[in-house]
């Protein structure tokens, strides 16, 4: 099944020339284990499952890892040269190097391990072009709950700010279709 969710993920994602250009944007930093996730993934599938049109996104979420720098000031570099290229897009650029001080976690080691730690399993999902121009993707709870529609927090994310998450999200009034569930069912 997996297999059958990865290869429509990514059929998914070369039928969208959006999200392929703010990935080849995003493959122009020339970033080591950089990627685009969250919501940028999420809500496009959803969108599809639930046969909608792009739903607006509040950003586009850039990962990247580099322990050599920590600043949040690269950042922000980042962002600004993001905003250059397409200045119509809210960029939001992480170092995951860094972001285990902000979460109170021990290091994390690259960005697979970092968005394991994001609250929903269908969160927990990047993409990004390779230097070949193919698609590959990174999810720690695999694709299943995505496509699948399901909502639950990560095993390493806190349930109470979970659940408060979910509460501001309102996610249901988007995509009626989602099946969300809390610590306690």
């Amino acid at each position: 099944m997996e297999q059958e969710f990865s290869s429509e993920l990514i059929s998914i994602i070369k039928n969208d020339a959006w999200m392929l250009h703010i990935l080849q944007i995003v493959n122009d930093l020339n970033l080591k284990d950089c990627w685009v996730g969250a919501g940028f993934v999420r809500n496009k599938v959803w969108d599809v499952k639930h046969n909608k049109p792009r739903t607006p996104l509040n950003d586009v979420d850039v990962i990247y890892f580099d322990s050599s720098n920590l600043s949040s000031e690269v950042d922000l570099q980042i962002e600004k040269t993001l905003k250059r290229k397409y200045p119509e897009v809210n960029w939001s650029v992480k170092n995951q190097a860094r972001m285990h001080i902000y979460n109170n976690h021990n290091k994390y080691l690259n960005c697979l391990n970092a968005i394991s730690f994001w609250p929903e399993t269908a969160t927990a999902i990047a993409i990004q072009l390779d230097k070949q121009l193919q698609i590959n993707y990174i999810a720690p709870y695999g694709l299943n709950d995505l496509f699948h529609l399901v909502v639950r927090p990560t095993s390493n994310f806190n349930p109470t700010i979970y659940i408060q998450r979910i509460a501001k999200k309102s996610w249901k009034e988007t995509w009626s279709k989602l099946k969300i569930y809390t610590p306690e069912n």
